[in-house]
């Protein structure tokens, strides 16, 4: 296939899911006359003083969500090329409005790294993809833990097929930990392919944390996870206070696991988000509105404000800067 016809399938593909999401979304919830009138009646006792005061402590986590991961970009590329706290949050900033138009995100990796000095930008990549296992790791870790808790709860499988899903979440969370503390194995892997071997010098740096670096980063990715898990128990308290904080922050642990599971789609993501938590939350509530809504502010808050704000970092970048 050509790359012109490769671009085409792509975005048909992304229509396709982009329809397919509106289409469940308008005949699911909107069409769905109860549904609307059970929403009505929630917000029918929200105060004003209580949505401002929720939509600034979720603004407000959202500023410490990115300062968190600036924080730990800022770190990563110490070893790399030292670099002020504050163009080290611009550098993310710009990143996060190159990744809401690129597929899986991978746009994030280029508005980032144009921070560093050219000779250092591709060791900025794997820098990064440090950092990003980091985060996947604690997302997989909790996630599977939670997903044992989701099973036993509402699915109530039979005990052999309850021990043995335990069974393998243990062995996956301590496999995914291992290879994390250990991330230099994955550079002897990469020296051993033959046509890699030359490229050494970029992802070599990978190899250079240590498991005292590796841990502090840890800390920034689990300060990260709770950030944005409070994130959602604030908005969907504000709309459904009846779930109990325990029980919404590990459905929510469930849902950012499947989620990573997922590719995900830049513009269309937020749909597939809102499909994927109406259908894991109708378990503990019938307001499928509601969680519609409450993902829909966080995907806003947290992408699209923030990918807004970048926008203004762009200007900064030199693309044909070969003196720096």
């Amino acid at each position: 296939m050509t790359a012109r016809g490769k671009k085409l399938l792509s975005y048909l593909l992304k229509f396709g899911i982009l329809v397919l999401a509106a289409w469940f979304i308008y005949y699911r919830i909107l069409k769905n006359h109860d549904n609307i009138a059970n929403f009505e009646r929630l917000v029918a006792h929200v105060t004003y003083n209580k949505v401002l005061f929720t939509m600034i402590g979720v603004v407000l986590l959202m500023v410490v969500n990115w300062v968190l991961e600036s924080l730990k970009w800022w770190h990563l590329t110490r070893r790399l090329a030292p670099m002020p706290v504050w163009k080290a949050i611009e550098a993310v900033f710009c990143g996060l409005t190159w990744a809401v138009f690129t597929p899986n995100r991978i746009g994030e990796y280029g508005g980032r790294v144009m921070f560093l000095p050219n000779r250092k930008r591709i060791h900025g990549v794997f820098a990064m993809a440090v950092g990003a296992f980091g985060q996947n790791v604690i997302t997989n870790v909790l996630g599977a833990g939670a997903s044992i808790w989701f099973l036993y709860t509402f699915i109530h499988p039979k005990d052999w097929i309850m021990i043995g899903s335990t069974l393998i979440a243990a062995g996956f969370m301590a496999i995914m930990l291992t290879f994390y503390f250990n991330i230099r194995w994955m550079v002897r892997l990469l020296n051993r392919i033959k046509f890699l071997h030359k490229y050494h010098r970029f992802f070599d740096i990978m190899g250079t944390y240590k498991t005292r670096q590796l841990l502090k980063i840890m800390w920034f990715c689990l300060a990260r996870f709770c950030t944005f898990t409070f994130q959602y128990y604030l908005v969907i308290h504000l709309l459904i206070p009846q779930i109990p904080l325990y029980e919404l922050s590990l459905m929510m642990f469930v849902f950012f696991f499947i989620q990573s599971a997922i590719p995900s789609l830049d513009v269309v993501d937020i749909g597939v988000r809102s499909i994927t938590a109406d259908k894991l939350f109708s378990y503990v509530t019938d307001q499928h509105l509601a969680i519609i809504v409450a993902v829909s502010i966080i995907y806003i808050t947290n992408m699209i404000i923030p990918a807004a704000l970048g926008s203004i970092f762009v200007f900064k970048l030199k693309f044909f800067d070969r003196n720096s």
